[in-house]
């Protein structure tokens, strides 16, 4: 992929913060990364808006559904990922973002 340099404003802080995480050379990298994300959740938001539009809102009892299902899917890997460990194979920590 072609790449191009722009210049963009960002708080002091953050980026400080994220070149220190990202060491030398992983600042273009870690923003890319970042944008890449942000616009795939932009599409997103616009599918849902979308099949809102066609087929309504998802009621609340199919999002809360949705939810337990995912947080037993994550018990679950959480549960494999410590087997794992336990049995000595090489499995990375989960990384903590926000649900």
């Amino acid at each position: 992929m072609a790449t191009k340099k722009y210049t963009v404003t960002l708080p002091e802080e953050l980026a400080e913060a994220i070149r220190a995480e990202v060491g030398p050379g992983g600042f273009s990298r870690y923003v890319t990364h970042a944008i890449e994300r942000q616009r795939e959740q932009d599409r997103l938001g616009e599918l849902v808006d979308w099949l809102e539009a066609e087929y309504g809102p998802v009621a609340e009892e199919e999002l809360a559904q949705a939810e337990a299902e995912r947080q037993e899917i994550e018990r679950k890997h959480a549960e494999l990922a410590r087997a794992r460990r336990a049995a000595g194979e090489d499995v990375p920590e989960p990384s903590r973002k926000a649900a």
